[in-house]
Parts: C-alpha cells; structure tokens; sequence
C-alpha cells in the first residue's frame, strides 16, 4: 500500500529550490556584507540550547511559541530557538562580557515557531540582524536603522518604509503627566492597540485621544505629538526621533505609530518595524533593549535589528533568468574546463545521451568553441 503522505511537509514549512536557494545566498550574502562592513563582527549559535536560557535571557521572550523537548543526555529541557537576538545576547553577557562597549555582531541563520504568525502560516523563517551592545543611545538607533535600510537596499529592496514606535510610551505618561491606574493602563494600551477612541475614552484615557492621530508620515506625526501638553516630556522623544530620521535621510520613507506595541514585548524607549514594496507584511523590526546577565548584575543596554528577507527572496526569485550554465561534453580537457570555472559554472557530460538543454544549460562546449544552445 502506498503512503499518500510520507513526503508532504508539516504545514508551515517548504522546500527552497534551486532558484530561489541561489536568490537567498545572494541576498544573505548582500546583507552580511553591508553589516560586515559597518564593523559587525558574524557570530554563530547553535539552533538548540535550554529553554531556560531562551526564554530568560529579555523580556518578553515566549518559550510557549518554541518547540521544545528533554534533552536525553541532561535531562533538561531544551527549545529551538525562535530569535536568535537572546542567543546573541547570552554571548555578549558571558563569552564576551569583557569585550569593549559597545560591542557590535551579527548573525544570520533559520529560526522556528510552534505556529505561523496571525494569518501568516510560515513557521521557519531566515532571520538576519545587528545587535550593538553596549548602548541604546540615539547615536546607536540612529546607527541601527541606518544599517538596516542600507542592508535590505543592498539585497535588492525597493521602496524601503520605517514606521517608528515608542514601546514604553503609555507607562512613562501613565506614572507622570498623565496618570493611570494599574488597571487603566491595561484598558488604555488595548484601546491604543485598536484604535478605539471609544474605548480609550470608556477607559479613562481621555488625555491620550491624541496619540490616535500622531501617527502617519513622520514629520507631520512628530507635530501632532508635540500638541499633546505633557509638560515637555515628550521632548527629548521628539528630539530623538528627528536625530534618527537625519540619519537616515532619503533612503527610506518614515512614519511614526508612537502606541504600536505588538512585536515588541522586549523593547524598550524606541522601537521600528521595516516594509518595502511588493512585499507583503514587514521585513524586519528592531530597537532598543535590555539584556538580562547573571543575578545581581544590572541589565546591559542594546540596541538592533533583525530582517527575515524570504518574502524579498520569493520575489527576486521569481524575476530571475536562468543563470549561465556550460554544458561540457564528453572527451573534453580537464585543463581546459578548469579554466572555464573562473568565469562560468559548467556540468560535464557523463554518457553521450546527456543533452546540454534538457540539463538545462544555456551553452555549450563545441570543438573548444562555446556556443548558446
């Protein structure tokens, strides 16, 4: 009897062929160039490690979303990771706690979930980011989102867009200028999330009506949230985000969602989501944090990034023209097809019935002369 499913994949999870394996090496590759050249030195953790030190190294991590199991020889119990920015973080608090700050990495490798994001059913993804540790200074997020932009331009992105966001907004007013109850923040955060003015309102959050509408493209956002009388709290804020979007001047387009909390669980006073045309949902997120080191030791500041390219991978993909192929046929000189390999990818025939076109090649070897097919 035939087993109808023994090849199909869990859901969530895919093959990469050929074509779109060879766009994401050449995107990954332009990436970690970009970063490499920022002075971001590439570190590689291991895809398993402890669920304890996953999920306890930043706030916010959630073990529950990560697969995980006994490992047999400690008996512990072990997750794959679902960020590879904890991992990062564990080796900047312990391995490389005695490196000068800040401390500039980056990684690039594949992460999994127990489920899809929203209506988004992916559960393994490509992850790529930059973490300066050592400081979540306006120089250092003005230097992240830089970066970032300049990564996703470099791998072929068009129409880069950055929408700001300040996690920790709602509990800075909340504990001063504009005081709320334990409970009312709750019902003020949700509000935000949704939009609601209702809501907000029904909630006792009358003052924060504002925020509602200081979000769009970045200067006009940035005047709407200076209106709101909050005794100049919000100064610094503003001045933070102008330093940030001088850095980043033309190459990219710049919003402001000042309440926007979902993906940020573990971000701290600023936070970016990043889009680009053609490609649905974002492409990366990052800001400021805090790593979590050994009891007793305060939190160490960061700041960083992480892009998942594969909607950018499918796309490119997909544009491709088949790249240059060398058929090289039987009785041909080794010496001579050594050569060729410098400038040409080549498949040498191994019976006389290989046929240059069916395998799928652009040219051919003939009498020492190459041909298109």
């Amino acid at each position: 009897m035939n087993d109808t499913t023994r090849d199909l994949l869990p859901e969530g999870l895919e093959d990469r062929l050929p074509q779109a394996t060879a766009a994401a090496t050449r995107i990954t590759r332009a990436i970690m160039d970009v970063m490499d050249a920022h002075g971001y030195d590439r570190v590689q953790p291991p895809s398993i490690e402890f669920e304890q030190s996953l999920a306890s190294r930043m706030a916010g991590i959630q073990s529950r979303r990560m697969f995980r199991f006994v490992d047999p020889a400690s008996l512990r119990m072990m997750a794959l990771r679902s960020d590879v920015t904890p991992q990062v973080g564990r080796i900047a608090a312990t391995r490389m706690a005695a490196q000068a700050r800040p401390l500039r990495l980056c990684y690039n490798g594949q992460v999994l979930t127990i489920k899809g994001d929203g209506l988004d059913p992916v559960r393994e993804r490509l992850q790529l980011g930059a973490e300066l540790i050592g400081s979540d200074s306006v120089a250092a997020a003005a230097e992240v989102v830089a970066v970032a932009v300049e990564a996703l331009a470099a791998a072929g992105a068009q129409g880069i867009s950055v929408d700001f966001t300040m996690p920790d907004l709602i509990e800075d007013l909340a504990s001063g200028p504009l005081p709320l109850s334990p409970e009312a923040r709750d019902a003020v955060r949700v509000a935000l999330d949704s939009k609601d003015a209702g809501a907000l309102t029904a909630a006792g959050g009358q003052a924060y009506l504002p925020l509602l509408y200081a979000t769009g493209p970045l200067d006009s956002a940035i005047e709407r949230l200076s209106a709101l009388d909050v005794g100049g709290v919000l100064d610094d804020r503003i001045a933070a985000l102008r330093l940030i979007a001088a850095r980043v001047g033309d190459a990219a387009r710049l919003t402001l969602d000042p309440t926007e909390r979902h993906g940020f669980e573990y971000q701290s006073w600023f936070g970016f989501t990043i889009f680009a045309d053609g490609l649905r949902g974002y492409v990366g997120r990052g800001g400021t944090y805090r790593i979590l080191g050994p009891a007793g030791d305060a939190p160490e500041p960061a700041t960083g990034f992480s892009l998942y390219p594969d909607p950018l991978i499918a796309a490119l993909a997909a544009q491709e023209a088949p790249r240059p192929l060398l058929f090289l046929p039987l009785g041909h000189e080794a010496a001579v097809a050594a050569a060729l390999r410098a400038e040409w990818r080549t498949v040498a025939a191994l019976s006389d019935s290989d046929d240059a076109a069916a395998l799928g090649c652009t040219h051919q070897l003939v009498d020492g002369v190459i041909q298109g097919v």
